[in-house]
């Protein structure tokens, strides 16, 4: 990226610049004055926006551990054009949560607590190690191909050799904490409403976000096609959206049998803001985009695949919101909406997000056509003889 493509002024790029200088106002103010000055948070609802991004972060950037646990583990090399991009994406949405939760701790400067001061009973615990080792484990997961640019083959390799063991344990990690967010609301059954409040709300976290982490690499392709003509075949994002039905069908299948069993359909048919919002999410993260790619048709169409993603990313965004904010509005007595300071940070780190994705992208080879792959996998051992040879 040349300097003079850099500085080169457009609209957004300007409102990026006015999002990011008044987050880092925020960011001032949140730790000079504090959480109550800057915040709407209270001891009636301690988690609001920051929270809730959160869970929406780690959520999103579950397509890392499914795709890289499809390909390496089970051999589905079909999806293997997807690694890159999912790994990439699962790097910055754990990277955005991080920053939130700096900005989130009320004493930030003792994050290094949970390191040396073990508590085994605690599921925030569990989470924050797991956030670690994962982020880890995704640094070494997308190490090569920082490493290809610079023509490192020596690290490459040996990265290759611990590849199997590396990405099995980026599924453990990952797994244990998607479904501990889950885990976090189990403990406030007379909280959270009914119509998201579950016993199995951890399995409901884990299968969700497995169809939000499969769109959200459908979505991220589909831009970068429109602006740096770099994407993914419509052929590997077909096979993922295929797969998105099938989770999300199961999700469907799983929520109202829950439902069922905990004798809570009635709720339903009950006049009320969480209803109607339950109601929204259901429609627009499952059903529009079921109905959408159940046709081959449909499904072989770009623009028709980038709509049924941002379908599925809203209904994932509505469900935990809904969880974070909505379904916890009611008992805590408070209309919880979030100060100008919160909303300042949470767009200025997603903006620092979306920048660093576009980087990369731009930097390295992270959408790897799926012609291009096979290239490279065939010619790959004939190297490695010749290294070898000499």
């Amino acid at each position: 990226m040349n300097a003079e493509k850099l500085f080169k002024f457009s609209f957004w790029k300007v409102v990026a610049v006015l999002i990011i200088i008044a987050g880092l106002i925020s960011t001032y103010y949140r730790f000079t004055k504090g959480l109550g000055a800057t915040t709407n948070l209270s001891d009636e609802v301690p988690w609001g926006l920051w929270i809730g991004f959160d869970f929406l972060g780690v959520g999103l950037a579950a397509a890392g551990f499914t795709i890289a646990a499809a390909v390496h583990i089970f051999n589905i090399h079909k999806f293997e054009p997807i690694v890159r991009p999912a790994i990439l994406t699962a790097f910055i949405g754990y990277s955005l949560v991080v920053g939130l939760l700096i900005v989130d701790l009320g004493r930030p400067e003792n994050f290094w607590h949970p390191l040396v001061m073990w508590n085994i009973h605690s599921v925030m615990f569990e989470i924050t190690w797991c956030i670690i080792c994962y982020s880890t484990v995704l640094v070494l997961e997308f190490a090569p191909v920082v490493l290809e640019k610079f023509k490192l083959h020596a690290p490459i390799k040996l990265l290759r050799k611990i590849s199997i063991p590396i990405v099995i344990a980026g599924v453990l990690f990952s797994t244990l904490h998607q479904s501990s967010f889950g885990s976090l609301y189990l403990i406030v059954p007379g909280r959270l409403h009914p119509l998201w409040y579950s016993s199995i709300l951890p399995v409901h976290f884990y299968i969700s976000c497995i169809a939000a982490g499969l769109s959200m690499i459908i979505f991220e392709s589909y831009l970068n096609t429109r602006a740096f003509n770099t994407g993914l075949s419509i052929n590997i994002l077909s096979k993922a959206s295929a797969a998105v039905v099938i989770v999300l069908l199961i999700e469907l299948v799983l929520k109202f049998t829950d439902m069922v069993f905990s004798n809570k359909l009635y709720l339903l048919g009950v006049p009320s803001m969480e209803t109607s919002l339950f109601y929204l999410e259901i429609i627009i993260g499952t059903i529009i985009p079921v109905i959408i790619l159940s046709s081959k048709k449909n499904r072989e169409n770009k623009m028709l695949l980038f709509l049924a993603s941002i379908s599925v990313i809203s209904g994932f965004i509505l469900n935990r919101m809904n969880v974070c904010i909505t379904g916890m509005v009611a008992s805590s007595g408070i209309n919880y909406f979030p100060s100008i300071d919160e909303i300042n940070i949470t767009f200025m780190l997603v903006v620092l997000a979306m920048l660093g994705f576009k980087y990369v992208v731009q930097t390295f080879p992270v959408f790897v056509e799926e012609e291009d792959k096979t290239v490279q996998l065939i010619e790959l051992p004939e190297a490695e003889n010749i290294i070898a040879s000499e």
